[in-house]
């Protein structure tokens, strides 16, 4: 049984674009079941203990980055170091697939105006895609689990995934959906999955790649973990960017 665990970073909405993170990323972690109960989460949960003395903890970006939310100790710029070398550590020698895609907010709306898609539900369609691949022709062989994100997002998160089992994708058949994919579980971060967490350690990296910020070593340990091709290509197989290109939609042109 395959998971992939969903995280996002940036905000969906088109009508709010920050000019300084004008971007929608939706990343997916994918791992086997017995992996994630059997090696991720005691490693996740080892992890908090020997650095917060609490498993409780829940690793989420916003709250490491702000020093908040039981992460105030990282003040102490000897003990953010220890934990980041640990965490990036950690990061790197579990075993997990990464698949996101990206969309420049700025540059869709631009190109597509009143019919610009929702980006989440646009990024979704190329993740479940992308999963239904890599699970294979085996009934009920995955299961996707998603960040709960409010109850109108989340019921309207739950339409589009009935949409996807009725519709199908561009090269997924929706029979293959429904056949392959047992279901959509919504979890709050209260749950504290490491799946979860992990999702949300590596969307943030991405983010900043995809805008061209200073690169770091997060962002060197999920290039290490794309989903690819056998070629080795990430493009289009572990992750997509889009559009293309900046400018208008060339059917207008």
């Amino acid at each position: 049984m395959k998971l992939m665990f969903l995280d996002e970073s940036g905000d969906h909405n088109l009508s709010v674009i920050d000019p300084q993170y004008p971007l929608f990323v939706l990343g997916g972690v994918i791992m086997e079941a017995d992996y994630v109960r059997d090696v991720v989460t005691p490693r996740m949960l080892a992890f908090k203990r020997e650095l917060f003395g609490t498993e409780k903890l829940v690793l989420h970006t916003a709250d490491i980055a702000r020093n908040r939310n039981g992460f105030e100790r990282l003040k102490d710029a000897g003990f953010r170091a220890a934990f980041y070398t640990q965490l990036n550590t950690l990061m790197a020698e579990l075993d997990y697939q990464v698949v996101a895609c990206a969309i420049r907010k700025d540059w869709h709306l631009s190109r597509y105006g009143m019919a610009a898609l929702d980006p989440y539900l646009m990024s979704l369609d190329l993740l479940v895609e992308r999963f239904c691949m890599d699970v294979g022709d085996v009934e009920d062989g995955g299961i996707i689990v998603a960040e709960k994100r409010g109850p109108t997002l989340d019921h309207e998160l739950e339409l589009a995934w009935l949409n996807l089992k009725i519709q199908g994708t561009r090269f997924v058949r929706a029979k293959h959906v429904e056949r392959r994919v047992q279901g959509l579980s919504l979890k709050g971060k209260d749950a504290n999955l490491a799946g979860l967490e992990l999702a949300d350690l590596v969307v943030t990296p991405i983010g900043r790649h995809v805008l061209g910020k200073p690169s770091r070593e997060d962002y060197a340990i999920v290039e290490s973990k794309y989903r690819r091709a056998p070629s080795g290509r990430i493009d289009g197989y572990g992750l997509m960017v889009l559009p293309k290109e900046k400018g208008p939609n060339p059917a207008t042109q």
